[in-house]
């Protein structure tokens, strides 16, 4: 379980980074709608992990990796931003979110079901009578 500390960081982490992903989404990442889904942080604040979800890219794999490729920019951009709140900036690990992918795959598989209506109680009410 996280410490009150670690939570507060981790979301400090995750709104800046947020900002600093969408602004370089459109120079450096083709324009792919990033989200950061959730950052946990170690106990000792110097690795925060960073799980991302994609929109509208069918290349998720490569926008990962290009976003693992400029890791230093966006920790240099995060450290400029948090310096004030934070002694030293964590190392950034990114990983991609699958849950909104799982999410919309378990949603196709209920709707194609075919399950019957269920049958009404009516009959065995009268029966009773």
């Amino acid at each position: 379980m996280e410490s009150k500390r670690q939570q507060k960081i981790a979301r400090l982490i995750q709104r800046d980074l947020s900002d600093i992903l969408q602004k370089m989404s459109s120079s450096n990442f083709g324009g792919v709608l990033i989200t950061v889904s959730s950052v946990s942080v170690t106990p000792d604040l110097g690795l925060a992990r960073v799980y991302l979800s994609f929109m509208l890219s069918p290349k998720k794999e490569e926008v990962l990796e290009s976003i693992k490729a400029h890791k230093s920019e966006i920790r240099y951009t995060l450290g400029k931003r948090v310096r004030n709140q934070l002694r030293t900036i964590p190392e950034l690990e990114f990983f991609g979110d699958e849950s909104f992918d799982e999410a919309a795959r378990m949603d196709q598989i209920i709707s194609g079901l075919d399950i019957p209506p269920a049958e009404e109680d009516d009959e065995e009410d009268t029966e009773e009578s």
